[in-house]
């Protein structure tokens, strides 16, 4: 068994860490961390559990600790559910000594950190000994991207690898979870769509791009066609919906774009990583899906479900979709769970 440890466990995203690792064949929770006002306590007494199944047992008379690096042991990966800000400025204090897989969002776009989706750019591993090398660490980190991108991007990487893209037009409309459980006031969501989420376009912008990119000799040259995002949030919990439009460069028909992504696997599917889907991503043909509280849990919320996909008659070779994401599970805290399994089968 790998001892893991989990930062900032408190929360809606650390507690989904602990619902997925709590029966995890490889991996055992050993560190609980959280904030002052936490530490010292039973994770029980610790914690306001906000997920629908049960508070594991396993995790309840774990003492939680501060997030400090010298108040955890005996843990080979530390598991990152951090706010932001925190995270700038802890994990590269976990670095020093401990493998990081991170959901935050601080350190996804520095030079030297990989930022991985493992059935798209696990290439991307690479950049560990060049971080290590620079930082003068023997633990790294390892993050993974925003959650509307990661469903964005696992459907458009067999697409780009087969077509080439010219360009991708998407409109989110994103789960109140992926806020957090205070993130948004109810008065704010009940009855209404927020058509703002701060930095979530410019996240989508970016990091798609970045890992459909090309990792060479350290550097990630970012690909070059266009993204332009518009993410909302709506009043749902858990799944954030994307409706996409996609131009291609070269010339494919309706039936090969199907089968682009029906047939898509990637290196998580191929070592039988315990977290991978056994399909990234699935295609429904009915007319009125994917939803989000019919969709959103397929093969444990780690797959990506597409429908709606049909040809856009206004410009050639141009296609839409809908697709929904579980934005908790595969685009959060599954998502580094996966990237752990990845780093634990290949390094």
């Amino acid at each position: 068994m790998v001892n893991v440890g989990i930062l900032g466990a408190t929360g809606m995203v650390g507690q989904r860490f602990i619902e997925l690792l709590s029966k995890h064949p490889k991996f055992e929770i050993k560190a609980l961390t959280a904030s002052h006002r936490s530490a010292g306590k039973r994770y029980e007494d610790a914690a306001t559990w906000y997920l629908d199944k049960a508070m594991p047992e396993s995790v309840k008379d774990i003492t939680v600790v501060d997030t400090d690096p010298s108040q955890v042991d005996d843990v080979d990966i530390v598991f990152s559910a951090l706010p932001t800000e925190n995270a700038a400025v802890v994990e590269p204090k976990f670095a020093e000594k401990f493998i990081v897989a991170s959901n935050a969002s601080a350190m996804r776009m520095e030079d030297d950190v990989p930022l991985i989706i493992p059935e798209v750019n696990p290439e991307y591993l690479d950049l560990v000994e060049i971080q290590q090398k620079n930082r003068g660490w023997d633990g790294f980190i390892v993050t993974n991207p925003n959650c509307s991108t990661i469903a964005l991007t696992i459907t458009l990487k067999p697409l780009y690898d087969q077509f080439d893209i010219k360009r991708v037009y998407v409109s989110t409309m994103q789960a109140v979870s992926g806020a957090g459980y205070n993130g948004v006031p109810s008065m704010a969501m009940v009855d209404n769509l927020v058509p703002f989420i701060g930095g979530e376009e410019e996240k989508m912008e970016t990091e798609t791009l970045h890992l459909l990119g090309n990792l060479d000799g350290g550097v990630v040259t970012p690909a070059s066609f266009g993204v332009s995002a518009s993410c909302h949030r709506v009043p749902v919990v858990d799944g954030h919906t994307e409706s996409v439009f996609i131009e291609m460069e070269n010339k494919c028909d309706l039936d090969e774009i199907h089968a682009s992504m029906d047939n898509f696997r990637g290196l998580p599917q191929k070592l039988g990583l315990n977290s991978a889907p056994e399909k990234p991503i699935i295609i429904r043909h009915e007319e009125n899906r994917p939803q989000p509280r019919m969709d959103r849990n397929q093969d444990g919320g780690m797959a990506v479900t597409v429908g709606r996909l049909r040809k856009d008659a206004a410009f050639e070779n141009s296609f839409r979709y809908v697709l929904v994401g579980h934005n908790t599970i595969r685009g959060a805290a599954g998502a580094s769970i996966l990237n752990a399994e990845l780093i634990n089968e290949i390094l």
